[in-house]
């Protein structure tokens, strides 16, 4: 080992079979970027309908799991459970959802979607079928699927529970 820099300089390793060629973009750094712009339009667009990213995360999610306590949201939405709870919070106040007991009892709240949430969440979802249409312009719908399979299959192998 010769030192450079005050540092020792190890041998280099080969580069793994999976990593992209010098010409290519990693995949994990496209998606990252890609989601990048996504939010930004996501919440310039929301914030017109005076709704947040995370608040409109966690309407949709109520639309396809009526009930839902606020630390089933947080993990969904990737915000701690203090931070949903203030979320589902607002969104009641501002009549967006309710929160009933839960049908076991305990102390766990269950969210539901308002007559109000429901209208607020149809024209968020018609604003957001505007930036995916731009997004998807030119993506034939073969390979939508493919990657909206695929984008699936690599969320799944890199949930914290996948092992």
């Amino acid at each position: 080992m010769i030192a450079r820099y005050g540092r020792p300089v190890t041998a280099r390793r080969p580069r793994p079979a999976a990593q992209p060629a010098a010409s290519g973009a990693r995949l994990s750094y496209l998606v990252f970027r890609l989601e990048r712009r996504i939010r930004a339009r996501l919440d310039d667009t929301l914030a017109r309908h005076g709704v947040t990213t995370t608040e409109y995360m966690a309407l949709s999610e109520l639309r396809t799991r009526d009930g839902a306590s606020s630390a089933e949201l947080a993990r969904i939405a990737f915000v701690t459970p203090q931070a949903m709870n203030l979320v589902i919070r607002d969104l009641e106040r501002r009549g967006l959802i309710r929160r009933d007991p839960h049908p076991e009892g305990g102390r766990t709240l269950c969210a539901r979607l308002t007559a109000e949430g429901v209208s607020v969440l149809r024209r968020c979802d018609i604003s957001l079928d505007d930036i995916e249409a731009v997004m998807l312009a030119k993506v034939d719908d073969t390979t939508r699927e493919t990657l909206r399979d695929g984008l699936t299959v690599c969320a799944r192998a890199l949930r914290p529970d996948a092992d």
